[in-house]
């Protein structure tokens, strides 16, 4: 592992209010983005063909204004139009129910498009496919939360956890509606490594404050030093791969590395801001004496 300086911060200067108030301002931004989404759109974020069904070509267009040759070819008006950096075709995303797949080829042809590939998926398949995602996310959940209950058996430094990594979510998924990325399978399975990779560092620090040696200050620096290192090896490495999927034109793979590298960044705040103050709290005040 790369040996990063990690500064030790001086937490006396700053009361736990002052701590908190960063980390829930951003939060509550993000539930407004979400609610906000859902109420225009019904769902939380922009959902993908995976979940709502469509038709999805992968074509190559030859001449000029490609994208007017796609607008004027088909008879219906694509949802969505991304052209793949790496060879230069474009993907054509069209909604479930406004044109059938044997048609949108004829077009195709007839417009002198090379097809590359062709992908339908029904409605109600995605109406599955999402309500099983989502499910696995929530489940997910719950288990980290009721696994870090049984863990520490005492409730505040449970709910920094649990608070933190709900957190880690909400900001990313609020992030994937202002960048207009939609929720895919993908993009959940990226949601979902999220709640790994705060369940880590909040549970190493948490381990270093109450069941190990040293004032409160000391234990706190200790985990930062590990986890601080921890998560900028691992965004620098997600850096890395969403470059090099943007290049070579692998959509979702760009995704999947934005959403981790924002969430990573919001774990760093949430863990070493909003669980510390928690802690502290509960070490100096609370419960524990």
């Amino acid at each position: 592992m790369v040996d990063i300086a990690v500064p030790e911060v001086d937490y006396t200067q700053y009361s736990n209010r002052q701590l908190v108030a960063v980390p829930l301002a951003v939060l509550a931004v993000s539930l407004l983005v979400i609610f906000g989404w859902y109420v225009m759109t019904g769902a939380p974020a922009n959902l993908g063909l995976e979940f709502t069904g469509g038709t999805e070509l992968q074509i190559e267009v030859e001449g000029d204004n490609p994208r007017e040759q796609i607008d004027e070819a088909f008879s219906a008006e694509p949802q969505s139009v991304q052209q793949i950096p790496a060879d230069g075709s474009y993907l054509v995303s069209f909604g479930d129910g406004e044109v059938d797949s044997t048609q949108l080829e004829s077009e195709a042809n007839d417009a002198g498009f090379e097809i590359l590939t062709i992908d339908q998926v029904s409605p109600a398949f995605g109406s599955d496919t999402q309500l099983l995602a989502l499910g696995g996310v929530a489940i997910a959940f719950a288990g980290m939360s009721l696994l870090v209950f049984a863990m520490f058996r005492t409730f505040v430094p449970s709910i920094a956890v649990v608070a933190s990594a709900f957190s880690d979510i909400m900001i990313p998924l609020a992030m994937m509606n202002l960048l207009g990325i939609d929720l895919t399978l993908g993009t959940v399975a990226a949601l979902l490594m999220l709640i790994g990779y705060s369940v880590d560092s909040d549970i190493l620090l948490n381990n270093s404050v109450l069941r190990r040696t040293g004032d409160f200050y000391e234990s706190t620096h200790r985990a930062m030093r590990t986890g601080v290192t921890m998560t900028l090896t691992s965004m620098s490495a997600m850096a890395v791969m969403t470059v090099l999927a943007y290049i070579f034109g692998i959509q979702i793979m760009t995704a999947i590395g934005l959403i981790l590298v924002i969430g990573l960044m919001a774990d760093l705040m949430n863990t070493y801001l909003l669980n510390v103050s928690l802690l502290r709290w509960y070490v100096h005040e609370g419960v524990k004496r």
